[in-house]
């Protein structure tokens, strides 16, 4: 699985900002009692099974406290990793590899929770649907989290509110109605796909009659699905929205829907069990 890796113009001054929140005004700990002068190798682990993400990122906390460190890659973003394995080797000073410790876990951790719960998502859709992610992101660390979902193998939906026009229901009702609101976007986007969220094969019919491209099904009935999934057929593609289980998503793709959307991937996902075992050298 081949996955374009992540600039690191992308999350460099977020590491930066990242350690600067944990250091305040200097590690006292390491201060201490860590000679200046001594020397260590840590190793990250895995203790859980684990879609591996965020690995370079990790990395740039070291090495922004520790330019001169070396670090040896066992595993790569993307790799499906057991307990016990050994994902890399890091080798310099003893200091700044324990101040920048706790920050370059959180950031392995979060990221590897995604794309490990993102690949279980694939895996369950089989490939019959695809799985991609929402807004419902972190403050600041949105292109980090939707960086992940690709590891995963999931798809992006919007990095921004600029990147097309989606009519939720709140929309609909300060526009007057589903067939309005899509008139009005139509007419100040007119060479860009609206998408509008409908939960009722009715208000399907509606926004189909108004030219939207994409309906956001938010519905709970798969009745209503496939009769909105018909009604599509070769005017608008279907995409699913809401609480999505892994247990539906087998059911969503039977249905007919193109995409799933799905929050939870970067909303919720759990951290992956990742440590950092360190040495004297």
């Amino acid at each position: 699985m081949t996955i374009e890796p992540i600039e690191i113009g992308v999350y460099r001054d977020f590491v930066r900002r990242s350690l600067a929140e944990d250091l305040g005004w200097g590690d006292a700990t390491v201060q201490a009692i860590i000679p200046p002068d001594a020397t260590a190798e840590g190793v990250l682990l895995t203790r859980s099974p684990a879609v591996l993400a965020g690995l370079d990122i990790a990395f740039e906390a070291f090495r922004q406290l520790d330019p001169a460190i070396v670090v040896v890659s066992r595993r790569q973003d993307g790799d499906l990793c057991q307990p016990g394995d050994q994902l890399a080797v890091v080798t310099g000073l003893a200091a700044p590899m324990l101040t920048a410790e706790r920050t370059a876990l959180n950031i392995v951790r979060h990221l590897s929770g995604i794309a490990t719960l993102t690949r279980r998502f694939v895996d369950a859709a089989g490939g019959r649907v695809v799985i991609a992610d929402t807004r419902k992101t972190l403050p600041l660390m949105r292109p980090l989290q939707k960086y992940a979902v690709r590891v995963g193998g999931g798809e992006n939906g919007r990095l921004a509110l600029d990147e097309g026009l989606i009519l939720k229901a709140s929309h609909i009702r300060f526009a007057g109605g589903i067939g309005a609101a899509v008139k009005r976007a139509r007419a100040a986007g007119p060479d860009t796909p609206v998408q509008v969220e409908v939960s009722t094969s009715a208000q399907a019919a509606e926004a189909l009659a108004a030219g939207a491209g994409v309906l956001l099904f938010t519905g709970a009935s798969s009745e209503d699905l496939r009769h909105v999934v018909q009604q599509c057929r070769g005017r608008a593609r279907v995409e699913v929205s809401g609480q999505i289980s892994l247990e539906r998503v087998a059911e969503l793709a039977s249905d007919g829907a193109d995409f799933v959307s799905i929050g939870a991937l970067t909303d919720s996902a759990p951290a992956s069990d990742i440590t950092f075992e360190l040495r004297s050298l």
